[in-house]
């Protein structure tokens, strides 16, 4: 590792610790939400002097953020407070976040430091296809457009085939989506003979886990250079990081952002390089600070220098979610290892879906595969079926369909239908 880099993550660190004492200093001051919680557990702020020191800090929880609905988790006055935006509370109560005036701009700044990672400029034409509203996607895009100069055109989702006219009419040339729905576009244009007449060339795209096989059907469809962009609603929204041109890992924001991998069972902190679970702490953020809050998104921190200069640190790509496992027949299975072995099994695309169903006590499980050529389906299910059974080590059934035949969703599409009785 070069001396500048090594210099440079010094530096980086030295901020963040000066920022983490600001922030503890704040929250036990202004947070009724982390007042009680510091009281409850014992905590004194003034005691971390490291950034080791933060794992004697608690954990914050997406339940003790439902609980503190509607707006238990504001740290200012209601006058400093410019915006909230919120969770979709399919599974709960909705998490609602409060913004201020500096929090939108910083939010802001790091979706422009998203777009010309990809190397995105002020000429480009940004079609913005996420949702609006309380959700904080489309917003989000638009204004690191904004910040950036380049033309937002905020579509929003749905009505894919307003969606391709304006492609084509306003010569779009950056898409922002969910992998589920570039996929959709992907295979639209393709079917409509549009290739020809759209003009993207990037597409920053995430919200949810995309395989590299799906990754290289959007990109050869649309003719485009895709970047992996990673958020989450309770810290900001999307854009706290993104993979840069050499698409090794996801650099974020660590001059607004602290990132710890833990054991996702025991809450330990792991070495870095082993797989577990992302723990973020919001070092800058106003509205509603998190001091080290689980995601439950399953990762690794990449200690090694990365090819593109740049000295904000990367994690790997999202592999899953820790509550995304799937239990079946004692083995714990996680979606990116289904995703992987799709990707290493020719004549099969990246879309899946996935049935879960007990008779007389006994679970099954049925993967559902879209074959390119549907004449060799059985030799393709038990093909599919004996490489689950090699790697992943349980027997399952597998059913070929024809490409395009499963669901596909402009928003994330569901891949777990568990039919099990509770």
């Amino acid at each position: 590792m070069s001396i500048e880099l090594v210099e440079s993550r010094k530096n980086i660190e030295f901020d963040q610790l000066e920022k983490l004492k600001a922030l503890l200093r704040r929250v036990s001051e202004n947070s009724p939400f982390y007042k009680k919680k510091f009281h409850d557990c014992k905590i004194d702020v003034e005691a971390v002097g490291t950034l080791d020191d933060l794992t004697y800090l608690p954990f914050t929880t997406k339940d003790e953020l439902r609980d503190a609905y509607p707006l238990g988790i504001q740290s200012v006055p209601d006058e400093d407070v410019v915006r909230v935006h919120s969770s979709s509370g399919t599974t709960g109560k909705p998490v609602i976040v409060p913004y201020t005036r500096n929090d939108v701009n910083t939010w802001a700044e790091m979706m422009m430091r998203c777009y010309m990672m990809a190397g995105i400029t002020p000429k480009d034409r940004i079609q913005i296809t996420p949702g609006y509203g309380l959700w904080t996607a489309g917003i989000g895009f638009q204004a690191g457009a904004e910040r950036l100069g380049a033309m937002a055109i905020p579509m929003g989702p749905g009505n894919t085939s307003k969606q391709l006219q304006m492609m084509v009419d306003m010569k779009s040339t950056v898409l922002t989506s969910t992998s589920s729905y570039a996929l959709l576009l992907a295979e639209e244009v393709e079917r409509q003979g549009l290739r020809n007449k759209i003009h993207l060339h990037t597409g920053i795209i995430g919200s949810e886990r995309w395989s590299d096989k799906m990754r290289h059907t959007i990109e050869s469809k649309l003719g485009i250079e895709s970047f992996d962009i990673y958020g989450l609603t309770e810290i900001y929204g999307p854009g706290i990081g993104l993979d840069c041109r050499y698409h090794d890992g996801i650099h974020y924001w660590a001059d607004h952002l602290l990132f710890e991998i833990i054991d996702p069972v025991t809450g330990e902190r792991l070495p870095d390089g082993e797989l577990g679970e992302l723990v973020i702490t919001t070092l800058t953020k106003e509205g509603a600070p998190l001091i080290r809050y689980r995601t439950r998104d399953l990762t690794r921190l990449i200690t090694e220098p990365c090819p593109c200069g740049s000295p904000f640190p990367r994690i790997d790509r999202i592999l899953g979610r820790s509550d995304d496992m799937i239990k079946i027949k004692g083995v714990n299975i996680y979606p990116g290892q289904i995703e992987e072995l799709l990707h290493r099994i020719p004549d099969i695309s990246s879309e899946y879906q996935i049935i879960l169903t007990r008779n007389e006590g006994k679970d099954n499980m049925l993967l559902m595969v879209e074959a390119e050529d549907i004449t060799h389906k059985e030799a393709l299910e038990k093909t599919v079926q004996k490489e689950f059974k090699s790697s992943i080590g349980v027997h399952i059934d597998v059913k070929c369909v024809e490409l395009c035949k499963l669901p596909r969703s402009e928003k994330k599409t569901k891949r777990v239908i568990d039919q099990r009785e509770l």
